[in-house]
Formats: structure tokens, C-alpha cells, sequence
């Protein structure tokens, strides 16, 4: 596996991992079965695409870079989906994660 696919392979682990957390909460504490079985669906993907990106790319590294995609797409839906606060001050924070998540992926010797 080339570096360039264990990078797309991490993104759509984490795009899984958005899908896994915003899916929790449709599940209504595992009760409701369909919902239930995307959420472990995707819970099961996330894991295993992050996995394999570990075959190339550096534990760190791309476990940072999976939770970072993880948590700022999940704050964003939330804002979204749940009426959850866009305040400034947390509308920055996530700007940090973003820019923690890149500045991983910029120095990350697999990158180049």
C-alpha cells in the first residue's frame, strides 16, 4: 500500500468514525435496531480502515489524525443536526483541532 492510499484509507476511517458518533445518538441507547446496526456497522469499519492505514503510516500520527476528523466532523454535525452551540470560542477550538490534524499530516515523513 502506497502512503497516498494509507492517507485516504485514515480519511474515510475517520469519516466512519463521524458516522459511528452522530449515529450513537439516532440509536437511543441501543434501542432502536436499525440505527443500532449502522452505528456498530460503522463503529466496525472505522476500525478496521484505521487498521489497515496503520500498516504504512505512524501509530501516532494517524491516530491523532483519526479521532482530530472524528471529533470536528462530529462538533460540526451536531451544530447542525442538533442545534448544538456555534459560539466563537468554540467555532476557534475547532479550528485548532483542524489545524493540529494538518499540521500531523504535514510532518508526518510518510506525507512527502
Amino acid at each position: 500500500m502506497s502512503s497516498g492510499s494509507a492517507w485516504l484509507i485514515l480519511f474515510v476511517a475517520g469519516l466512519c468514525e463521524i458516522g459511528w458518533a452522530v449515529g450513537l445518538k439516532y440509536t437511543e441507547g441501543f434501542s432502536r435496531l436499525w440505527p443500532s446496526a449502522a452505528t456498530l456497522l460503522a463503529m466496525a469499519a472505522s476500525v478496521i480502515l484505521l487498521g489497515w492505514s496503520l500498516k504504512v503510516l505512524p501509530l501516532g500520527t494517524a491516530y491523532a489524525v483519526w479521532t482530530g476528523i472524528g471529533a470536528v466532523g462530529t462538533a460540526i454535525l451536531g451544530m447542525f443536526l442538533f442545534g448544538e452551540s456555534k459560539e466563537v470560542a468554540r467555532l476557534v477550538s475547532i479550528g485548532l483541532i483542524v489545524a493540529g490534524i494538518a499540521g500531523l499530516k504535514l510532518l508526518s515523513p510518510d506525507s512527502h
